[in-house]
Parts: C-alpha cells; sequence; structure tokens
C-alpha cells in the first residue's frame, strides 16, 4: 500500500519512558498520522499505539476500516473526496466525475462525523497557472454547497512538482491560496503539506502565519527523505508546531513521514516534539 494507490482508489532507551509519558501529554495540537505510512501495521495496531500516545486522527483510510479507528477514540481525519493526484480539478472534463464521487464521499463522511475530505489539482499537462485555477474554482464551486450543508470540510493538497509529482499545478501556496479566496466559502481549505512546501518554497512559518485562515489540514515529513521529523533532517518541527498552535489552529496536524528505522520510536518521537 502507498499513498498513490490509497487517492488513485478512493533518545537514549533509558530515556523512551519518559518520553512515552510526554508524547502522552494532550497539547495544543490534535496530532495524527497517515495510514499508508506505516502499512507493515494492522489498522488495530496502528490505532491502539496512536491512542497510546494521545494522537487524535489517522488520515487516509478507507471506509471498511473506520470503524476500528473510532473504536479507539480516534478520528479518521482526512479521507477520500474526489479525483486523483494527476487527474484533478483543473481539467473540465473531470468535473463531472469528480463532482459524482464528492456527493457520495461528503455525504459518506457526514454520517459518519468525519471532518475533510482531500482533493487534488492535477497535472498541468501544458495548461497555464491561470486556466488551472479557474477551472478548479469551476469545479470546487460545483461542490461546495453540499460540503457546507454537511459540515465536511473539502481540502486541496499542495504537492511538490520537483521530486514526488512531477508537473503537479498545486505546487506553491499562493496559487492555490487564490483558488480557496475565489470559491469564497468556509468549507474549501487547503491541506497544506509542509515537506512538500519545503521542497518547493521554504519559508514554512511565515507562510503558514500568513495563510492559516485558508489552511485546514497540515501533514509533516522529514526533508530531505520524507523520513523521521527529528534532528536528522532541515526542518525545526518544534518551532513549526509551536508556530501553528499558537494561531490557534482546531485542525488536524497530521505526521505523514516514512520511518527508516523503528516505526515506534519514530511516531512516539514525532509526538513528542509536535506536543506544545
Amino acid at each position: 500500500m502507498n499513498r498513490r494507490s490509497f487517492v488513485t482508489t478512493a533518545v537514549a532507551a533509558g530515556g523512551a519512558g519518559l518520553l512515552a509519558q510526554s508524547a502522552r501529554r494532550q497539547g495544543r495540537l490534535k496530532q495524527g498520522v497517515a495510514r499508508w505510512c506505516f502499512a507493515k501495521w494492522s489498522i488495530e495496531e496502528l490505532a491502539q499505539e496512536c491512542a497510546r500516545l494521545g494522537m487524535k486522527g489517522i488520515d487516509l483510510i478507507g471506509e471498511k476500516d473506520w470503524p476500528v479507528v473510532q473504536k479507539h477514540g480516534l478520528v479518521p481525519s482526512i479521507v477520500s473526496g474526489g479525483g486523483g493526484i494527476a487527474d484533478g480539478l483543473n481539467r473540465k472534463e473531470n468535473h463531472d466525475k469528480i463532482e459524482q464521487q464528492m456527493k457520495e464521499n461528503l455525504s459518506r463522511a457526514a454520517a459518519a462525523g468525519l471532518p475533510n475530505v482531500i482533493t487534488f489539482s492535477g497535472n498541468r499537462r501544458g495548461l497555464s497557472d491561470e486556466e488551472g485555477l479557474e477551472n478548479c474554482v469551476v469545479g470546487l464551486n460545483r461542490v461546495k454547497a453540499l460540503a457546507e450543508e454537511k459540515g465536511v470540510t473539502i481540502c486541496l493538497e499542495l504537492l511538490n512538482s520537483k521530486v514526488n509529482h512531477k508537473d503537479y499545478q498545486a505546487d506553491h501556496t499562493a496559487w492555490a491560496v487564490e483558488v480557496v479566496k475565489r470559491v469564497n466559502s468556509p468549507r474549501v481549505k487547503l491541506l497544506y503539506d509542509i515537506y512538500h512546501m519545503q521542497i518547493m518554497e521554504g519559508d514554512i512559518i511565515r507562510t503558514i502565519r500568513e495563510n492559516i485562515q485558508y489552511i485546514g489540514h497540515f501533514h509533516t515529513g522529514g526533508n530531505p527523505g520524507r523520513n523521521e521529523i527529528d534532528e536528522t533532517q532541515e526542518l525545526n518541527y518544534r518551532a513549526i508546531a509551536q508556530a501553528v498552535a499558537d494561531l490557534n489552529f482546531t485542525g488536524y496536524f497530521v505526521h505523514e513521514f516514512v520511518p527508516a528505522g523503528d516505526p515506534k520510536r519514530a511516531l512516539e518521537r514525532a509526538v513528542e516534539i509536535c506536543t506544545v
């Protein structure tokens, strides 16, 4: 299992005990984890570990697994909405299909009490940024009223087009913010992926502060390599988490990194770093 397949189909050993105790503190952020990054664990094992650490959500899980997550007091914090990474809202020929997917998935999410669904711009394939932007606005305008009615937020994800998703159009914050501004709905926001935007733009904390009203969801990840968010990589996630919490962000702050070592230790450390 990996992330692409999901969206296209729908400290020293002696200090470990203290670390775990600290990680179980609530903190000000609702931390979660992306399912695909811990695919070696069953959904039951992952949910148990998240609950042990005081986490609040698990991203990108299928409907059959929602009850397992909810049984452990967790929320499926973002689920499939409509469209895919390559084929998304930036082309009008995709809008009928995406609208139908959104109608079904927004209704399912609302019935289960879930907060967010995910969507994507799609790849450029020669499309200008202005035309792609306008088409995304048109597509989102077709489904925003239902999202508002259902009380579920549609999150347009920012991805990098330099390393992981070549040609993806929503690859800069300013472009995606303009989409959200033009749609002008409290139920259409951005999934601000810190890993992806570090690759494309950097200046993470300033960008978050200037655009927090347009952000509905966060993903983390170490760079380079999308590994653990610890001192081995270039982002200071403690400072980022502090900045997000200070902005009174009430959504989910979800870890989307692939552990290079012990997955339990990596997740525990991530929660500790971001417990602010």
